[in-house]
């Protein structure tokens, strides 16, 4: 939605210009807007889209121009001159204004597809509809609506441990499946054709994957996290939620894992968790009649995002197995808002799906789910090795958190690189995003398959727990080109599923398994296959190739030390996975607990934090966390949780952009309608002038979907007077203005008027909010910023501080505080830290 606000520089007048024609006038002084770009996940995002022609503005005897106005409080200079800004030394340089118009981008991308992108509205419209339908609500509906939430809590909690049930059963029989054809063929020496039954299924699988991302759902590409973070910050994108996106969520992770990509299903299993959420409080769907009363209190942003935040928290209990690290996790790293009763909700759901799946795997060890064996859900029982440590345990651990930091921020740094050529290569179109797929699938094969032929074969350990050489699929000891009685090291961790090679690495009593070379030669394979994995076309997830890398560091630092540590090297490759993922995620608290519920051995808790806080503290001094980095490079108006420095000296005044449209409490239809179809606007001020009121008086703030629903209804008067709105309280409900899931809500092409109609007028006094949130236009823009995330706002309006001037200066909207449209407006603002 393009901001509205400041208006061009003009004098007041009692007449009204026909809106046709101030559009004409506007569009003359229009200045050319630069662009903005954001690359990501196969697609390289377009210039900036053009913002609508500029807004017409409303001569009235109300609406005086701003900048005109400005002189009041500023003196004698204006926005469009230069704004002297003063610190303790003196005077600094002016900050030049060049434009009034926001440009900043309002597309981004989302998983591989660029769409357009709105804010979502959290704040609570208070209007006569609103507060008569509050009034009408007895104590019967009231705890209906406690139950339902409380019960679509519980569906999400169900349908989400289901799914990644489902996703890990899948995934360990195709995947068991395509190991143990390679193995057989391999034993009867028969290598080449090995090599092409197992590229060939993974070149199967990874086409597949990608066709149905590229065609059906290009918003699952990726892990998702991204995407939910931003949706829970505010920001909506098309089919971001869809079930197109869930379905293609669910099938493309499989089989993208299935295909031995270096990538994990943990990350998309919070999209799809969120989408779940999502789906469940769509509050029914109107188009197939599916709508019941008892499913409609949902209609509303506040309500989707808590269901959303419980749905993310659900995601990640079911990947990891880890119901109290995703209720860290959603309120950590996705939630950009919080409250109690939201904690009591999502842990509801993650015990949920912790139940669920402890059944489930129940259920499973008999025997009766196929090749599904104990990498179906990760569980690294580390608990039988007892730590013990000392000083120079100490010492090594600190080494290894600076390593982890290190690492990380490189990683987070190459990927950005990586990302953005990709996108030159995806930006073709559906075909190459496969082709792109198949080329890494290709390489990944063939690292798979090759690298363990350079490995030296190892003679099986006399006190080996388990069989060796192992012929079945999930062990620690692959045989693959051997000799009896002698196993490969490298394909223990290369020919196995990630999950597999994970438990590998953090076992405990294998300190010679593994040798140095093996390590050397699998963590750098992996780092970089890594890299160049995630930002193809198919849902990737970048917990599981951190945690491999980590842990294959960690455990090369534990063998080096193992003649004079007393830590297991599985303890150390645990640490190691514990500072790579808070050098590149830059999550503390969550990543610390998942990982203890994951190993089951609380007795690391001191060590692992150590080490999450020192790799977090060196890491940020290089870059973003990864998750941040990607917001930023999909081009997503993310709003953070502090205001930058140079807010601090700018005023709320300096930065709303215009033209302003406004409306009066009695509008004529002619001018609603041709204000919304010439502008993207989603919210309008609404002001009563004479003879409607004694003086200009701000009524309050009328939404664009209310406007269009007034307009769908026709309830249209043929004189302009004032009503006490009985005829639209009597004509709708409060829920006919609810929203309507996935954008299917009217559009103002789809409705057609009369000449006569248009020449009518209607009281929008019934569906105007009454009370919005305002600021005065001196207020530090800091603080305004800080103000519009925490409340979570799509509208901030601006009014005047001195008397006998217009009632609204402008409007503020996220776009209003990118530093994009800042340092557009005042080129030199970075220098006035």
């Amino acid at each position: 939605m393009p901001p509205v606000g400041r208006k061009r520089r003009g004098s007041a007048s009692a007449g009204r210009l026909v809106l046709a024609e101030a559009q004409k006038e506007a569009e003359a002084l229009a200045t050319p807007p630069p662009t903005r770009t954001a690359v990501m996940d196969g697609n390289h995002l377009p210039p900036s889209q053009q913002p609508p022609p500029a807004q017409p503005e409303r001569r009235s005897s109300f609406n005086y121009d701003i900048e005109s106005t400005d002189a009041a409080w500023r003196g004698t200079h204006t926005a469009s001159e230069a704004l002297m800004r003063y610190d303790d030394d003196g005077p600094r340089e002016p900050l030049l204004r060049k434009r009034t118009t926001n440009t900043t981008s309002q597309i981004a991308i989302v998983g591989a597809n660029v769409c357009p992108i709105e804010s979502l509205d959290y704040e609570i419209v208070e209007n006569d509809l609103i507060k008569q339908d509050w009034r009408s609500r007895k104590k019967q509906q009231i705890f209906q609506y406690i139950v339902l939430k409380w019960s679509l809590v519980l569906l999400i909690g169900l349908c989400t441990g289901l799914v990644g049930f489902f996703n890990n059963l899948a995934v360990e029989n195709i995947a068991g499946f395509k190991l143990l054809l390679t193995s057989d063929l391999m034993l009867q020496k028969r290598y080449f054709t090995a090599f092409l039954a197992y590229g060939g299924c993974n070149l199967v699988l990874a086409a597949s994957a990608a066709a149905i991302c590229a065609y059906i759902a290009p918003a699952a590409a990726g892990s998702g996290i991204p995407e939910v973070k931003a949706y829970l910050n505010g920001i909506d994108a098309y089919a971001i939620l869809a079930p197109s996106t869930l379905f293609v969520k669910i099938f493309g992770s499989i089989l993208g894992v299935s295909a031995g990509f270096v990538l994990g299903k943990e990350g998309p299993m919070v999209h799809t968790g969120a989408c779940i959420a999502n789906l469940l409080g769509q509050g029914g769907s109107r188009k197939y009649h599916l709508t019941c009363n008892w499913l409609r209190y949902f209609k509303n942003d506040r309500d989707r995002r808590d269901l959303i935040t419980c749905g993310s928290a659900a995601g990640v209990a079911a990947a990891f197995r880890a119901p109290v690290g995703g209720v860290l996790f959603a309120l950590e790293e996705a939630a950009s808002w919080w409250r109690s009763a939201l904690l009591w909700r999502t842990f509801f759901t993650t015990a949920v799906v912790a139940v669920v799946l402890r059944g489930l795997i129940g259920f499973c060890r008999s025997g009766k789910c196929g090749l599904f064996g104990q990498g179906g859900l990760i569980m690294f029982d580390l608990s039988a090795t007892i730590p013990t440590y000392s000083a120079q345990d100490v010492v090594a651990i600190i080494v290894l958190g600076i390593i982890g930091g290190v690492f990380g921020g490189l990683f987070n740094f190459l990927l950005d690189k990586i990302l953005r050529a990709y996108s030159f290569i995806n930006e073709k179109g559906a075909p190459y995003k496969i082709l792109l797929t198949i080329t890494i699938s290709i390489i990944t094969s063939a690292c798979s398959y090759g690298l363990p032929w350079l490995a030296p074969c190892t003679p099986c350990p006399a006190d080996a727990v388990e069989q060796c050489p192992s012929i079945g699929r999930s062990t620690n000891y692959k045989n693959f080109q051997c000799p009896p009685g002698h196993y490969n090291g490298l394909a223990s961790l290369f020919f196995n599923t990630n999950d597999d090679a994970i438990r590998n690495l953090f076992s405990s009593g294998t300190e010679k398994e593994f040798q140095m070379s093996t390590l050397f030669v699998f963590f750098t394979a992996i780092y970089c296959l890594g890299l160049v994995t995630y930002g193809i076309a198919v849902p990737s997830g970048l917990f599981i190739p951190v945690i491999l890398a980590g842990a294959t560091y960690g455990r090369i630092v534990g063998t080096l030390l193992g003649p004079i540590s007393d830590l297991d090297p599985g303890l150390f490759a645990l640490l190691g996975a514990a500072s790579f993922l808070g050098g590149t995620m830059r999550m503390t608290v969550s990543v610390c607990v998942i990982l203890l519920e994951l190993t089951n051995d609380l007795l690391m808790l001191p060590l692992v934090m150590l080490v999450l806080l020192i790799s977090k503290t060196i890491a940020d001094s290089f870059s973003k966390g990864v998750y941040d980095q990607i917001i930023v490079m999909k081009g997503m108006p993310f709003l953070e949780a502090h205001a930058e420095p140079y807010m601090r000296h700018l005023v709320a005044g300096d930065v709303v952009s215009g033209p302003l449209i406004s409306f009066s409490g009695v509008e004529r239809v002619g001018n609603i309608v041709q204000a919304l179809r010439i502008t993207g606007h989603n919210g309008f001020p609404v002001v009563d002038e004479p003879p409607l009121s004694e003086a200009p008086e701000l009524v309050g703030l009328v939404l664009r979907s209310h406007l269009l629903v007034l307009l769908k209804g026709k309830g249209f008067m043929k004189d302009k007077v004032k009503t006490s709105g009985s005829f639209v309280l009597k004509k709708f409900g409060a829920f006919d203005f609810a929203k309507a899931g996935s954008g299917k809500g009217p559009k103002i092409e789809d409705l057609d008027f009369t000449d006569e109609e248009m020449d009518m007028y209607v009281d929008l006094h019934p569906i105007t909010n009454t009370s919005p949130y305002t600021v005065v236009e001196t207020m530090s823009l800091a603080k305004a910023a800080v103000l519009f995330r925490a409340l979570g706002l799509r509208h901030l309006l601006v009014v005047p501080k001195t008397p006998g001037r217009p009632p609204i200066v402008g409007i503020l909207t996220r776009h209003d505080f990118m530093p994009e449209h800042i340092h557009g407006l005042f080129p030199n603002v970075h220098k006035s830290h």
